[in-house]
Order: C-alpha cells, then sequence, then structure tokens
C-alpha cells in the first residue's frame, strides 16, 4: 500500500494587506502588481502570532480532517525558513501543544519547496512501515524577513500555514511519483541575509523551466500522460510562472489551483494552503490524479503525483 494524504488543514492570518495598501508605502501600483504577479492581496501575522502558532493551528485542522489523534503521529515535520528561534524547532514546539507524545519531530528547510520534500520524507517512513502516520506542516512569517521598503520583494510574501497528514492509503491510490532536486549554484539569486533578496529575471527563468520539466517529469515517472492529469496545484509565487506549467501539461485554466491572488507567496504554506481550499470547494475529488510542483530558494525544487484519496 502506497502513503497518501489522509487529511489537510491550513491557517491564514486574518489581517489582510491590499495592493491599495502598498500603494500608500512605496514606489508601486495596484496595476503594476496585478498584470506582473496576479497577487491583489496577501495575509500578515501580527507582532503577537509566530510561526509556531500558526503551524499549530494548521496542523490541529489536518489531525481533524483525517481523523487522527496526535498520539498516533510517529514524526512532525515543519518546513519552514521563519522558524521562532534557531532551536527549539518549530516541530518540537507544536509537538508539544498538539500532545503529540509518541511523535520525533524536526524542521525541513528547502524554501518554497519545503513542503514537497517533507511529504516525500514522510512518504519514506510510512511506506517502510517506521510510522503509521506522519505530520507535515508547511509554514511561513515572511513578513518578518521581508524589506518593506523594496518594491521588487515587498509586493509579494505572505504569511500563513499549511499541513497534511500521510499515512497509508487504498489499493490504487497515493503518491504515484516524485521529484525532487536542487542547484546550489543558484542560491545567490534568492537568498535570505538581512532580508530576502532576490534576482528576479534569473528566478523567472529558472522556475518557468523547472515547473514545467517537473510537473511534466513526474507523470511519466507514474507511467501516466498529460491526458491524465486532472489537476495541477504549483507553488502559488507568481501567476506567469504558474500558467507556464499548466501549458506544459496542457490543462485548461480551470483545472490549475489558484490562491496567489488571495494569498501572495507564502512559500513551504503555499501548496498546502491552496490544496487545502481545493478540497473545500470540491475541485479535486476522490481517484483525480493531481501534480504538485513548487520551487524555491536553495536553489530547489520538487514535484509530486498523487492519485487522490484515502
Amino acid at each position: 500500500m502506497r502513503a497518501g494524504l489522509l487529511g489537510m488543514g491550513k491557517y491564514n492570518p486574518p489581517h489582510v494587506l491590499t495592493n491599495e495598501d502598498l500603494e500608500k508605502r512605496i514606489d508601486t501600483s495596484d496595476e503594476w502588481i496585478r498584470t506582473r504577479t496576479g497577487i491583489e492581496e496577501r495575509r500578515i501575522a501580527d507582532d503577537d502570532t509566530n510561526t509556531s502558532d500558526m503551524a499549530f493551528e494548521a496542523a490541529k485542522e489536518a489531525l481533524a480532517s483525517a481523523e487522527i489523534r496526535p498520539d498516533q503521529i510517529g514524526l512532525i515535520l515543519v518546513a519552514t525558513v521563519t522558524p521562532d528561534y534557531t532551536f527549539p524547532s518549530v516541530s518540537t514546539m507544536i509537538q508539544e501543544r498538539l500532545g503529540a507524545k509518541n511523535a520525533a519531530a524536526m524542521d525541513v528547510s528547502a524554501a518554497c519547496a519545503g513542503f514537497i520534500y517533507g511529504v516525500v520524507t514522510a512518504k519514506q517512513f510510512v511506506e517502510a512501515g517506521t510510522y503509521d502516520y506522519v505530520l507535515v506542516v508547511g509554514v511561513e512569517k515572511l513578513s518578518k524577513i521581508t524589506d518593506w521598503e523594496d518594491r521588487n520583494t515587498a509586493v509579494l510574501f505572505g504569511d500563513g500555514a499549511g499541513a497534511a497528514v500521510v499515512g497509508k492509503v487504498s489499493e490504487g491510490r497515493g503518491i504515484l511519483s516524485f521529484e525532487l532536486g536542487a542547484d546550489g549554484s543558484g542560491g545567490k539569486h534568492l537568498c535570505h541575509r538581512d532580508f530576502i533578496e532576490m534576482n528576479g529575471r534569473e528566478v523567472f527563468k529558472f522556475a518557468v523551466r523547472q515547473m514545467g520539466e517537473s510537473a511534466l517529469s513526474v507523470t511519466e515517472k507514474a507511467g501516466l500522460t498529460k491526458d491524465d492529469v486532472d489537476y495541477l496545484v504549483p507553488h502559488q509565487a507568481n501567476i506567469r510562472i504558474m500558467e507556464a506549467s499548466r501549458e506544459r501539461l496542457g490543462l485548461p485554466i480551470e483545472k490549475m489551483s489558484k490562491s496567489v491572488h488571495k494569498y501572495g507567496n507564502t512559500s513551504a504554506a503555499s501548496i498546502p494552503i491552496s490544496l487545502t481550499d481545493d478540497l473545500a470547494e470540491g475541485r479535486v475529488k476522490d481517484d483525480d490524479v493531481i501534480v504538485l510542483v513548487g520551487f524555491g530558494g536553495g536553489l530547489t525544487w520538487g514535484a509530486l503525483c498523487i492519485k487522490w484519496g484515502k
């Protein structure tokens, strides 16, 4: 039996920062942001809300969705580049708050591809029989590492958390294939020193190529063709990058997950947040073949092909 995603959850901070709000702070415009990124607004956590707080809320919802008790979790993986502290890790903090007394815990650092890395890691443990259930959380408080005076990056990022419970699913369903990759030579194009720094032109070229290639690669690894794919959940970074991967798979626009307009780029949280919304809206159904694909700083990338359902 394969591993699959048994339950999903998310958390979005209540405070909304619109493009019009940003117009008052920096030299930009709503039209410029929309046409280049597809973003209309993003959610920003307040000073009293930490990364671990958002992770905890998303994790609770995922456990409820999967109908799993905290003490049944064998491992917690939290994908983030914005932890509360260097240590203790976010994973250990939410382990204690959840009451997941039997769980090991560690954080994963692969930037926007972190959730994919976490799910692939969880898959190995579940299919090896080491753990029955693994909790994977993608969470970021990017507002604390964003330079709000830099118009090239300030318009892009938001805060939030998404989570999944990974466990064994029924025959024929689950994770059919995956791809992980990295190119450290490109790390200089998207990095964090005092704030997020990005060479937009180079990151765009890399992302457009890699997202499309990875989406197609995992489809082929699963023994499927583009015609077999029912739905695409790309990392919600930029609508033009997302559209490039959709076109590579030959999917109509209604078959692509889109939440970037509501939340901006939430890094490791973007794919699980978007997928949780899709499930709630009935856009993903049992036995649909879905492709998840993301890229991030490092440079890193990853993709999954999943036949949905428990």
